[in-house]
């Protein structure tokens, strides 16, 4: 049984929303903030998460193999361990906020901000 199993499906297949998450979280990470429907939202908050406590755990040159490994991109690595680490010092969780904008006006679709805190 699967009671309690907790898991956002985007409906699209495993690489696409591999590659789907890797991008919104990049540019989430440079920007700072994006504007996207509820579900990548969610999808992508405890991936970002979890860059950022991986960063915070591990040394320097350990961390930024591990980021570049997960995010191949080296702006958003640098800017994780230079600006977001003094940042996020005293936080141990909680580094996103989704915001509810309203709804897309082609299909409906509920619209969020997601931001780092």
């Amino acid at each position: 049984m699967r009671h309690k199993v907790k898991k956002i499906r985007i409906g699209i297949n495993k690489d696409h929303a591999t590659a789907l998450i890797r991008n919104l979280a990049m540019s989430v990470i440079i920007y700072e903030k994006i504007k996207t429907t509820e579900a990548k939202a969610k999808a992508v908050q405890p991936f970002i998460d979890r860059l950022i406590n991986l960063a915070k755990q591990k040394e320097k040159r350990e961390a930024i193999r591990e980021i570049e490994k997960l995010l191949q991109h080296d702006n958003a690595s640098k800017k994780i361990l230079e600006v977001l680490l003094d940042k996020y010092k005293d936080r141990t969780s909680g580094y996103t906020r989704i915001t509810r904008l309203g709804y897309r006006a082609g299909d409906n679709a509920p619209v969020v901000q997601i931001e780092l805190v």
